[in-house]
């Protein structure tokens, strides 16, 4: 049986959790698993008419009785799917059991254990590999918090800390709970988040520094993950840069949308989200014309327990190739593969930022 790991990503209202799903697919479809993002089953109950907030008791035990159903049936349905995909499997939860505990009175809650017949540690402690916690930006990044991106999301700062805190209550006792704060920029956070979880399936999972490099092939590479990505950049605001992405392998693909925004010279802001087909074609009749559109072929590979990516450049850029390594302060300490010839360190260098590989000479 191929491995399945289960894991919940948490946290109080406009913590980062849906661009950190984004990241999660990106990154560990590229090493290789099938990864199951599982949507928020209160939400969903909400688009479709429920009412959480009403004052007829019955009712809402009711609703609350079959969210909790759903979402084990969910899981449930997604682990016998992820038996038979033939490769290990990550299945992540936008939150999970006792995330609805959270909204209910302790009495209530036992009720419902009682009446679907689990209990605490079955659903907190059994179910889930890893619960991944996202502190709100409420909490510590109160400039950037916003209900503005998520229409069922309603509270105000102080709330959205006390929220923050019962979900970290709720979930305390679990055996890899990890909270993810915002001591650190957003992007530093998503790489706790890519860190944890890595940590979680036992793979090489420094992320905190990378180095870039313009490298020649002289060999032949080990087992790789590959990809082929097209970058499209749209036109967009002084200060903002707005960029699609169709990632995939023979005929089967996902798309992203990307928005950077520039704060100051040394801060951005970036978030992603997951597009539908319609509206990746859509969106590209506002593409950029002053930039090519990016296609390059990404082989993700291990060596000496480091992690790098190799990505191949094509049509103006062809031949061009770019190695990046994440996870090493040091570069002396990085360890080379021998089938790689480093010609140029980059790191840092805006010329190899692929917004800027992208513009046109004439431009």
């Amino acid at each position: 049986m191929n491995e399945i790991t289960k894991i919940v990503l948490t946290g109080g209202p406009c913590a980062g959790k849906t661009t950190a799903m984004v990241r999660i697919i990106e990154h560990f479809t590229g090493l290789g698993y099938q990864v199951f993002t599982l949507p928020e089953i209160p939400t969903l109950c909400i688009q479709a008419g429920v009412n959480y907030l009403t004052d007829d008791r019955d009712y809402h035990y009711q609703a609350e009785k079959a969210t909790l159903q759903m979402q084990l049936h969910m899981e449930e349905r997604f682990m016998e799917v992820a038996k038979k995909c033939g490769k290990p499997t990550l299945i992540v939860c936008d939150r999970g059991t006792m995330d609805i505990s959270t909204y209910l009175p302790e009495e209530t809650w036992q009720a419902l254990m009682n009446d679907i017949g689990t209990n605490t540690i079955q659903l907190r402690d059994s179910r889930y590999d890893a619960v991944l916690h996202l502190v709100s930006a409420a909490n510590g990044a109160e400039e950037f918090y916003t209900t503005a991106n998520n229409a069922a999301r309603s509270e105000d700062a102080k709330t959205a800390r006390m929220l923050d805190m019962k979900l970290i209550t709720a979930w305390n006792g679990h055996p890899h709970l990890r909270i993810i704060d915002n001591r650190v920029d957003f992007e530093k956070k998503l790489k706790a988040v890519i860190r944890e979880i890595s940590n979680v399936l036992g793979l090489p999972s420094s992320v905190e520094a990378e180095r870039k490099y313009v490298v020649e092939v002289t060999g032949e590479l080990p087992e790789t993950t590959e990809s082929e990505i097209t970058q499209t950049y749209l036109i967009s605001n002084p200060n903002t840069e707005v960029r699609l992405r169709k990632r995939g392998w023979e005929g089967s693909y996902v798309y992203f949308q990307s928005v950077t925004k520039y704060i100051s010279e040394n801060e951005k802001i970036e978030t992603e989200r997951q597009i539908s087909p319609y509206q990746y074609v859509t969106l590209l009749q506002q593409a950029d014309h002053t930039r090519e559109t990016i296609r390059k072929i990404r082989k993700n590979f291990v060596w000496e327990k480091q992690y790098f990516e190799l990505d191949t450049f094509l049509d103006r850029n062809d031949g061009l190739n770019i190695l990046e390594i994440a996870g090493v302060k040091n570069p002396e300490k990085i360890k080379f593969p021998p089938f790689i010839k480093v010609i140029e360190d980059v790191t840092g260098n805006t010329d190899y930022f692929n917004a800027n590989i992208a513009k046109k000479v004439d431009s």
